[in-house]
C-alpha cells in the first residue's frame, strides 16, 4: 500500500500530476486545490496518497495535506460519492466550507461542485452530520454554533442575526462564522440588532 510519494514533478495533466520517484513515474489524480499547491515541473513535491484497487484498475489519488486526504475518505464513504466527485468537492470547497455545509445542513453550498446534484448534496450533509474528521483546523466554536443552527436549536437572536447576514448576500458559513466570533467575545445574550452590526464589522475586516 502506497501512503506517501516524494519525488520530482515530471508533468501535469488537467486532473493529475506525473511524479518521478527515483526513475519510476507515478500518475496521481488530484483536486485542483492540491495541483495548485504543487511546484512547477522539475521541482520536488510530496503527496499523501490514497490507493484505490479494483479488479480492473489501480489508481492513485494524491493530496497536498493530510486534512484533504481525510476529507476525501470521509466524502467517498457516502453512497453515490466516488473518487471523481470527491475530488470535485475538494476542488471547489475548502475543508472549513465542507464542515460548515455539513453542520448547517446546507445542501445549496454542497451542490456547488460539479457532479453534485441537490439529492446527493442532501445525502452528503445528512449522512456526514457529526462524522467530520477531527483535524484541529476548524474553529470548534463556529462549528458548534453552525450545528445548532442546522438542527434548529440556536437561540433566536443568533439564528435571526445569521439569517439577516445571509439575506445581505453572505453565505451561511460566512454569516455563522462571523456571529460565532462575536458570541465568543460578547456572549450569547447579545440582542439581534447588535449581533448583526458586529457581524457586519467582522465580515468587513
Amino acid at each position: 500500500m502506497i501512503a506517501k510519494l516524494k519525488g520530482i514533478v515530471d508533468d501535469y495533466g488537467d486532473d493529475n500530476v506525473l511524479l518521478d520517484v527515483q526513475g519510476v513515474c507515478y500518475l496521481v489524480f488530484c483536486s485542483s486545490r492540491s495541483l495548485n499547491a504543487l511546484p512547477k515541473v522539475g521541482e520536488g513535491a510530496v503527496l499523501f496518497i490514497e490507493m484505490v484497487v479494483r479488479e480492473d484498475f489501480i489508481k492513485l489519488y494524491g493530496f497536498a495535506t493530510k486534512a484533504e486526504k481525510a476529507w476525501f475518505n470521509t466524502l467517498v464513504s457516502v453512497q453515490g460519492v466516488g473518487a471523481k466527485v470527491g475530488l470535485a468537492i475538494l476542488s471547489t470547497l475548502s475543508s472549513s466550507e465542507i464542515a460548515s455545509a455539513i453542520a448547517l445542513q446546507d445542501k445549496t453550498m454542497m451542490s456547488r461542485p460539479a457532479g453534485v446534484g441537490p439529492k446527493l448534496a442532501m445525502r452528503i450533509v445528512s449522512e456526514l452530520k457529526g462524522k467530520t474528521p477531527d483535524l484541529g483546523v476548524i474553529d470548534e466554536g463556529a462549528l458548534g454554533l453552525q450545528s445548532a443552527i442546522g438542527d434548529g436549536e440556536a437561540p433566536s437572536n443568533i439564528a435571526d442575526a445569521v439569517s439577516a447576514l445571509s439575506n445581505l448576500g453572505y453565505s451561511s458559513a460566512q454569516a455563522s462564522g462571523a456571529i460565532a466570533q462575536i458570541v465568543a467575545k460578547e456572549g450569547d445574550d447579545v440582542e439581534t440588532a447588535k449581533l448583526i452590526r458586529l457581524g457586519l464589522k467582522e465580515l468587513s475586516s
